[in-house]
């Protein structure tokens, strides 16, 4: 029997040692076979039967809100701001009484002294209203011997009660509460980047049904349905248009924010902006398979797949709470019992040594980077899909291009037509190869059919028969009795057709121009030439001419055209090498030898003939993710508004999320080993204790931040 999956969203997680704890609460639910969160996402996966109920008392000790992935965000938006406004008293309240009390305790110092009764009641008061959900939770991990941060704080609060150090315990439960606070505000922030997604398509769509428009919840759209979209709108569902002619913002979709002409026969996004026009739109897809759905599944799924760094993270953290426990109970022992130290005051050591040692920097310091990279790149229009292809990306050394649709337009045209044959009309030989190019679904084609109706050709209406791709090399077919080729030179040699010098010239000649040549013709002789250009993107020598300077040492051409052609391409666009003729295979090979000779090694293609090649690099990167589902499913990396641009400043995104990364690293660590060195001479307090980790927390969340405002 197929276990029951299903995915919910979870409110409230304050750290990622919180969603790790509640993960391990809902794998031990009697009928549940496993769970996994995405702390980043905020979402946790179950696989088997639980209720919502039994979730939320799993994560009772955070209190924990969960709800169904499929609930509509947009139709409590509203509520959930005013609620939001009207609750932060409410959210903050014990926080703000237990800072209250502390204060009090503070001028009661001043009044009563410290001994006083009413000054340690107050002080009390404060540590019992803040510090309640802390010592709950920690006093429950202590007895299961389950070691977090929580368990730190709480022995440390409950040993500074006891040797009489109230107003530090009482210190400790409100920076504790507040770099909670902090570290769950960042990570919220972190994830709006995501959420602003969710709210970009309408939540309606208008639908013309029964010869009247009306306003339609998405959900309930169905495919095949005629949406109205009127100027200024948001387009609610993709569709293709059948009616009207608009510029379209695509920004949502593509981080392009030159508007798209749209014309009947083109295809829409849900969450792009109608500009100026009135469209008339044939719904294609259900509300949750529009583009905008897969990126913001694609990028919540990409959040919890870790990065190597983030694995060394989790696995060093496992081993350094208990490390940090032995270490606070050695440093509050060993000086008493060895070198006449005093107990109380090594005692109070130790308790700081725990403090100190609370690992909510460390633990924090890799997600928030991914979560902020990955959520900056996709308002960007990179669609980066996990941790792992983000941290590789810095190191590449060298990135393999295809040539056509990637360092071309991929919209190619015709610009040669010689014929060398009296048994056809040239507009005879036409519509013969436009009917077997017809027959293919290589780009090309598109080049004989803009041809014909150039010059007014109708295609042959007769069915072409023995059809057959050649891979690599071209294709064949039979209309009437003949067998017609069409394709590379190479497909003409194999066949052993016996080539003019009138042929042979003419053909290199156009090659030397960074043509791509084809032949037309049966067994016996060539027909014609045809010449076809694939136009160089504009930006392509400016960004392989970045990349260099960004220290890929190598740039390399994987194409099947001619070695002529390639080479005449790869002179325009300054590219370090090109390889020409290559068979699907071969391409497979060079990937190979390139990550032989470099280590780490990027494809960059259109998603579909080269997905061979894109499997096999340490990164692959799809051309033009919006629109094609194969892109978004085989590439590691898609770039989704078509544009070799967005190239460099992805490589620069993930080099500074390296460093981000590992500067966050140091630094937790760093402050930690500098305030565990103040116990030697016994000058750790529990004041600096909480101080050095709140603040650390602090640091590393800023930092973090910054990636969201990388520049293109």
């Amino acid at each position: 029997m197929r276990e029951v999956k299903r995915t919910y969203r979870v409110e409230g997680f304050s750290c990622a040692n919180c969603a790790g704890k509640f993960e391990r609460n809902v794998k031990a639910l009697p009928g549940v076979v496993d769970a996994k969160v995405n702390f980043g996402a905020s979402k946790i996966t179950v696989v088997g039967q639980a209720s919502v109920e039994e979730l939320e008392k799993a994560g009772a000790f955070e209190n924990l809100k969960i709800y169904p992935e499929r609930r509509r965000q947009g139709k409590e938006r509203t509520g959930d701001r005013k609620e939001k406004q009207a609750s932060f008293f409410e959210k903050h309240q014990t926080l703000l009484y237990s800072g209250l009390f502390l204060v009090l305790g503070a001028l009661s110092i001043y009044i009563n002294g410290e001994d006083n009764l009413v000054t340690v009641l107050l002080f009390i008061s404060s540590i019992a209203i803040g510090g309640f959900p802390l010592l709950k939770t920690g006093l429950s991990n202590l007895i299961h011997l389950d070691f977090d941060m929580r368990t730190l704080m709480t022995i440390a609060i409950i040993g500074a009660t006891i040797i009489g150090e109230w107003a530090e315990a009482a210190v400790v439960v409100i920076l504790f509460a507040i770099s909670e606070a902090l570290e769950r505000y960042s990570m919220d922030k972190a994830r709006k980047s995501i959420q602003s997604l969710m709210e970009i398509a309408p939540n309606e769509a208008l639908i013309f049904r029964d010869g009247k428009e009306v306003a339609v919840p998405v959900e309930e759209v169905e495919i095949g349905d005629v949406m109205i979209v009127k100027p200024g709108q948001k387009i609610a569902m993709d569709g293709v248009v059948v009616k009207g002619a608009s510029s379209v913002n695509e920004a949502a979709i593509t981080g392009e924010s030159i508007p798209a002409s749209k014309q009947p026969g083109d295809e829409v996004f849900a969450g792009t902006l109608n500009e100026e026009g009135h469209l008339e739109v044939r719904v294609t897809k259900y509300a949750e398979d529009t583009m905008i759905s897969k990126i913001i599944e694609l990028v919540e799924e990409a959040q919890a797949e870790r990065a190597p760094a983030q694995a060394f993270v989790d696995k060093f953290a496992k081993y350094y709470t208990p490390a940090i426990i032995m270490i606070a109970f050695l440093t509050a022992v060993v000086p008493p019992l060895f070198f006449d130290g005093v107990w109380l005051d090594w005692i109070y050591q130790g308790l700081s040594v725990l403090v100190v040692g609370c690992p909510c920097a460390l633990v924090i310091s890799t997600p928030i980077s991914i979560v902020s990279a990955i959520g900056s790149a996709a308002k960007k229009g990179v669609l980066i899909k996990g941790g792992a292809y983000l941290e590789e990306l810095g190191s590449i050394k060298a990135i393999a291009f295809d040539k056509t649709g990637t360092l071309t337009k991929g919209e190619p045209a015709i610009t040669d037509f010689v014929m060398y044959t009296d048994r056809l009309t040239e507009k005879e030989a036409l519509a013969v190869a436009c009917a077997l190019e017809k027959m293919s679904n290589h780009p090309l084609a598109r080049a004989f059919e803009k041809k014909a109706g150039e010059l007014g050709v109708e295609v042959s209406k007769e069915d072409v028969g023995d059809f057959s791709s050649i891979t690599g090399k071209g294709i064949q077919g039979k209309i009437g009795e003949t067998t017609y080729y069409i394709g590379s030179p190479l497909l003409f040699i194999d066949l052993s057709v016996d080539f003019s010098e009138e042929v042979k010239r003419k053909a290199a000649e156009l090659q030397n121009e960074g043509k791509t040549v084809m032949l037309f013709g049966t067994q016996e002789k060539v027909y014609a030439i045809f010449a076809v250009l694939d136009e160089v993107r504009g930006s392509t020598k400016n960004v392989l001419q970045k990349l260099h300077e960004m220290g890929i040492q190598k740039t390399v051409m994987l194409t099947g055209d001619h070695s002529k052609t390639a080479a005449a391409v790869g002179k325009a666009v300054g590219i370090s090498e090109v390889k020409a003729e290559l068979m699907p295979e071969e391409k497979l090979e060079q990937i190979k030898q390139l990550r032989n000779d470099f280590g780490k090694v990027a494809m960059v293609g259109d998603g579909v003939n080269d997905a061979p090649a894109l499997a096999a690099a340490t990164v692959g990167i799809a051309m033009g993710g919006a629109g094609t589902d194969t892109a978004l499913e085989t590439a590691d990396v898609a770039l989704m508004a078509d544009d070799l641009g967005k190239l460099p400043y992805t490589i620069r995104l993930s080099r500074k999320t390296l460093a981000v990364i590992k500067t966050n690293i140091a630094f937790a660590l760093g402050v930690k080993l500098l305030a565990l060195l103040l116990v030697v001479p016994g000058w750790l307090t529990l004041w600096i204790a909480v101080f050095s980790d709140m603040g650390a927390t602090l640091l590393v969340t800023l930092n973090s931040m910054r990636l969201l405002s990388v520049k293109e």
